[in-house]
């Protein structure tokens, strides 16, 4: 352990870089050598709770690792193709290796303006897009759609939020107005009754699942919904695992026993609601809705009995809903979410303390890039673009077609985290610029054109927005010569006849305070900067209050009313197999491991997180060994096949599901899925696809 006494040794505090709890931080740090010597948490850490899991604590080495882009680099055939471009940028260049040269930012980005100025000449405004992870802070996200959208003239951003929690923000702002969190975390010790679907809280959102386990312990009850048996099962009193792709049709069951047992509130449904005698003569008229159906379902039959005593405490008691991507990464994911607020608002279970709607969002600021605009209908604050874009599934088709020619991309590893891995990549091939700007070589960096290294989380102060609606400003931890995304947007800005005045991330945070009113119009520095240690959740009001629970008096809609939107389900999947008696195959579900982070991107440089899940291991029943003999196999579907799995068997899934993480790059999980995605909002179906086993001697 490091001397703590050190007189070269600091303590900063500052916000977690990984997942959507966004869990405040504090570090020692050795000043003389630049050097993060420890992270670790305050007892008093309001989101923390004085814990962190081991990303959070040791996931931090990649700040220093050798891998790191500290110089822009610029692909020797892409200056080959472009030599007017190359003639510019002489001067800047040296050799790297038979792909690369090293150039410096201001070369680099006058490359990347020349190139862009070039194809929206040749192929229209609209042939350039900007795709951003959410890694990045809100003011380069910011800026970053603010510079595509006025700058470029183009329509087109969009952010890794299109594969994980864009359905519910789609499912809650169609029913109450707002797609974030109704309640802080801490409700969990306040809420009577806990529903928690889709969502393995313990490995990806460990600290929530801490207050979970506690408020278990406490007498708490949970309904735990999964296609697997889960840890958190281990402290529910109701453990469902259920069919893959029955969520909607689970969803409704439950709403069918609240309106048959007139368990509802019928007060706050007359007073804050609106379509409820449509919805519940669906209904009840739905031939799905009803739990019985479940009889008929074997090896589900249990849930004909368990799905009405889960209804019946959900609406007797003070209630939350908590999800992740076991909801959203479904053909019906937004219909699901929408189904879950149904639940919420007919029994007014929504806008008290301990009582509300919970998506357990991913990425350290997805919400705050989404706040930020970063989406192609929506800018700043959720509001109309003057001109709508198209999703990330619409410009790979566009740039199959030759519409879209040029690509900006900030921190999202889109040949990796995305489906249909053969057809995005054909995509890429077809375009004439690729600019990244990331930490690491990730595989869309290998394949770009143009990269630009840039400070990490841990290197700049900049604002995070938390799955609470928590606004965090970040504390550099350490110094860093590398510019700040936002500042290379800058140079690109000036050089393609922008020029915003911004000189600073405080200056862009200001912008936004000015523009995004409806959530940020008191979030100053200064007030976050008062409030470093707690956050403080939008809507922040003028005089820098902010508002832990949503929809106490009213929901966000226009009307200011919640919205009941019946969808019925759709007989498919393993459910209509099973019924059918044609039950084949094996059904994929997919996840996370607690010691890496979506695409390992920082995880991997990370040696004590690197050694604790070295591979994408497949989970295999007992029971089908006999599919299984050899130490290793591939999945394959129409769509492509995985590079060789190690197979792990075990009970804790049922026959025929499968289930593996797709951290690993090499893994390769991402090319069996297809284009097949949520029906609104064109969010993947990550969680269930049927493969075919293919043995490796």
């Amino acid at each position: 352990m490091e001397n703590e006494n050190n007189e070269n040794i600091v303590t900063i505090d500052s916000v977690c870089a990984y997942c959507g709890v966004g869990c405040d931080i504090a570090a020692h740090v050795d000043v003389k050598e630049n050097k993060i010597k420890k992270i670790f948490a305050h007892p008093d850490g309001a989101t923390s709770e004085g814990n962190l899991c081991v990303k959070g604590k040791y996931g931090f080495d990649f700040v220093d690792s050798k891998a790191r882009i500290t110089k822009p680099r610029i692909r020797k055939s892409f200056l080959e193709k472009n030599p007017e471009i190359k003639a510019a940028i002489a001067d800047s260049l040296t050799d790297l290796d038979d792909t690369w040269y090293e150039s410096d930012v201001d070369n680099a980005t006058t490359a990347g303006a020349m190139k862009l100025k070039d194809i929206q000449s040749k192929y229209g405004r609209k042939s350039v897009c900007s795709l951003g992870g959410a890694r990045s802070s809100c003011e380069s996200a910011y800026y970053f759609q603010k510079f595509t959208r006025y700058t470029l003239n183009s329509p087109h951003v969009d952010n890794c939020a299109r594969v994980c929690h864009s359905p519910s923000l789609k499912g809650m702002r169609l029913t109450i107005g707002e797609g974030a969190a109704s309640n802080p975390f801490d409700d969990i010790y306040k809420t009577e009754f806990m529903i928690v679907m889709g969502s393995n809280t313990t490995e990806a959102h460990p600290i929530v699942a801490n207050r979970m386990i506690k408020a278990a312990q406490a007498g708490t009850g949970i309904a735990c919904f999964d296609v697997r048996e889960i840890k958190l099962h281990k402290f529910s009193k109701y453990k469902v695992v259920a069919p893959h792709e029955s969520n909607l049709l689970i969803l409704n069951m439950i709403a069918h026993t609240i309106i048959t047992e007139e368990l509802y509130a019928p007060d706050f449904i007359a007073k804050r609601t609106k379509n409820w005698e449509h919805f519940k003569e669906n209904i009840l008229a739905d031939p799905y809705a009803n739990p019985e159906f479940f009889r008929e379902v074997e090896g589900f039959e249990y849930l004909a009995d368990m799905l009405p005593k889960i209804a019946r405490e959900y609406a007797s008691k003070k209630s939350l809903i908590l999800w992740g991507l076991g909801i959203t990464e479904h053909v019906d994911g937004s219909y699901a979410v929408m189904a879950i607020v149904h639940l919420a608002l007919m029994t007014g279970n929504i806008g008290l303390d301990g009582a509300g709607v919970m998506p357990l969002r991913g990425q350290t600021n997805v919400q705050g890039v989404c706040d930020m605009g970063m989406l192609p209908y929506y800018a700043p604050d959720y509001q109309a673009p003057r001109e709508v874009g198209l999703m990330t599934p619409q410009l790979v088709d566009g740039m199959i077609d030759g519409t879209i020619k040029g690509v900006l991309n900030i921190g999202e590893d889109l040949t990796h985290i995305h489906p249909n891995l053969n057809k995005i990549k054909k995509a890429f091939e077809n375009v004439e610029l690729i600019f990244v700007q990331e930490l690491f070589m990730t595989d869309i960096a290998r394949r770009a054109d143009i990269v630009v290294g840039v400070k990490s989380i841990y290197e700049k102060t900049g604002v995070y927005i938390n799955a609470m609606r928590k606004v965090h400003l970040s504390t550099p931890l350490v110094k860093s010569d590398l510019p700040d995304d936002w500042e290379v947007i800058k140079l690109l800005d000036e050089k393609m006849g922008g020029g915003y005045d911004f000189h600073t991330s405080e200056d862009i945070w200001n912008d936004v305070c000015k523009t995004a009113t409806n959530r940020f119009k008191g979030a100053s520095y200064k007030v976050l900067r008062d409030n470093e240690k707690v956050g403080i959740s939008w809507p922040i009001l003028e005089d820098g209050t902010g508002t832990p629970v949503l929809h106490r008096e009213d929901f966000r809609t226009q009307d200011g009313i919640g919205a009941f939107r019946y969808k019925g389900y759709e007989l498919s999947g393993m459910v209509e197999e099973i019924l059918n008696k044609k039950l084949k195959g094996y059904h994929l579900t997919t996840g996370r491991a607690m010691a890496h982070y979506n695409n390992s991107a920082q995880t991997k440089y990370t040696e004590k997180l690197a050694k604790r899940y070295t591979e994408d291991l497949l989970l295999v029943h007992n029971d089908d060994a006999a599919d299984f003999t050899t130490e290793k196999v591939i999945l394959k579907t129409e769509f492509g096949q995985t590079n060789p799995l190690r197979v792990k068997f075990t009970d804790k899934v049922r026959p025929k599901t499968l289930y593996t993480t797709f951290h690993h790059e090499d893994s390769k999980l991402n090319n069996v899925f297809g284009d097949k995605s949520d029906v609104l909002i064109m969010t993947a179906a990550f969680k269930s696809i049927q493969v075919e086993i293919i043995s490796v001697a």
